[in-house]
C-alpha cells in the first residue's frame, strides 16, 4: 500500500516527516498525478500534506537530487521533463540493470523468495484497463521489488529503484494500455527465473523496459525493442 493510501495527513504520522513527504509527493509523481513540467508550489503542496513548508522544501531537494524533480532559480521545483536523448539513455541503462538483476535471480533461485515473487504475479494478474493509476505503479514495484529480493543484490536494487522511479515518470501516461501487457511480460520473467534459465531471465527483462519505452511512442524516444544483436549485448552485460 502506498504511503498516501496508508496516511490521511502526513502531519498526523509518526514516522520521520521528511521521508513521509518525500514518498507522498513521489508517489504523485511516479503516478502521473503531478504531470511532466508541473510547478512543485511549496506553499500549496504544504496545505495539500498538512504540513510545514520546511518538509516540504527539504522533500524536494531530495527528489531533484533523486532526478525526478527539477529546481531552478527564480522558477522553483517542477516535474522533470526529460529530453528524447535523455529516455533513450535512461532506457538502455534500465534494460542493461534489469536484465542483470533477473539473471542474477535465477542463478541464485531462493526457494522461499521464488514463492513470493509467485504470489504478487498472481495479484499482479487481475490488474486491467480499469484498474486505478496508484495500484497499477504500487504492484508494478511489488513485483520489481520481488524479484531484486529473489537477485539479492543490495547495491543494484537500489540502483534500479532509482532508475525505475525516473521512467515511471516518462511510462505513466501509458500505464493503462500497458497493464495487461506489462503482467504477461512480467510472467514471462517470473518463469525463466523459476526455471534457472538466467539468459532468457535477462533477455526478457530487458525486452520488458524497451516494450514499455515503445508504447511512448517516436516523438518522444528513438528506444525501440532490441534486435536480436542488441539482446545478445544485453545478456552480455548482465554477467
Amino acid at each position: 500500500m502506498s504511503v498516501l493510501a496508508r496516511i490521511e495527513n502526513v502531519g498526523s504520522a509518526h514516522s520521520p516527516l521528511t521521508k513521509l513527504v518525500v514518498d507522498s509527493i513521489r508517489d504523485k509523481i511516479v503516478t502521473g498525478e503531478y504531470a511532466g513540467g508541473e510547478r512543485l508550489v511549496e506553499a500549496t503542496l504544504s496545505t495539500e500534506l498538512g504540513v510545514s513548508r520546511m518538509p516540504v522544501r527539504e522533500a524536494l531537494r531530495v527528489l531533484a537530487a533523486e532526478g525526478i524533480v527539477t529546481i531552478e532559480p527564480r522558477r522553483g521545483a517542477t516535474v522533470t521533463v526529460y529530453t528524447p536523448e535523455q529516455i533513450q539513455e535512461l532506457v538502455e541503462v534500465r534494460a542493461t540493470l534489469e536484465a542483470l538483476n533477473a539473471k542474477l535471480a535465477a542463478k541464485r533461485h531462493d526457494p522461499e523468495q521464488i514463492r513470493k515473487l509467485e504470489q504478487v504475479l498472481a495479484a499482479g494478474a487481475k490488474l486491467n484497463e480499469k484498474t486505478d493509476m496508484a495500484r497499477l505503479q504500487e504492484d508494478n514495484d511489488n513485483f520489481h521489488e520481488a524479484l531484486a529480493q529473489v537477485a539479492a543484490n543490495e547495491t543494484l536494487r537500489e540502483m534500479v529503484r532509482s532508475l525505475r522511479d525516473r521512467t515511471a515518470v516518462i511510462f505513466a501516461p501509458h500505464s493503462h494500455k500497458r497493464a495487461k501487457q506489462n503482467w504477461k511480460e512480467h510472467a514471462a520473467i517470473m518463469r525463466a527465473v523459476v526455471a534457472g534459465d538466467a539468459e532468457l531471465a535477462a533477455l526478457l527483462a530487458a525486452r520488458h523496459v524497451y516494450s514499455a519505452s515503445e508504447a511512448i511512442g517516436p516523438q518522444q524516444t528513438d528506444a525501440t525493442t532490441p534486435s536480436p544483436a542488441p539482446a545478445k549485448a544485453a545478456r552480455r552485460t548482465g554477467t
